[in-house]
């Protein structure tokens, strides 16, 4: 089964910070948005080998995101 997750990448001073927004505990960064999606994709792998070991669900993807324009 093809599980489809929401990565949320955050400009941090080394690179870029990714996570997973179902998936809070995926979290990775890179010096590039590129090495960083890398990195992204290779610990979501990893947690779910991780998880089906423990016998723990793995959490559903497919997140709505939405951006909400608020005046400052």
């Amino acid at each position: 089964m093809i599980h489809t997750y929401t990565a949320k990448y955050t400009k941090i001073r080394s690179g870029y910070m990714g996570q997973l927004v179902e998936w809070p505990e995926v979290i990775t960064e890179g010096k590039s948005l590129e090495k960083c999606r890398e990195l992204l994709e290779d610990a979501v792998r990893e947690m779910v080998a991780a998880y089906r070991e423990q016998r723990k669900e793995i959490p559903a993807g497919r997140a709505l995101l939405e951006q909400i324009p608020v005046e400052v």
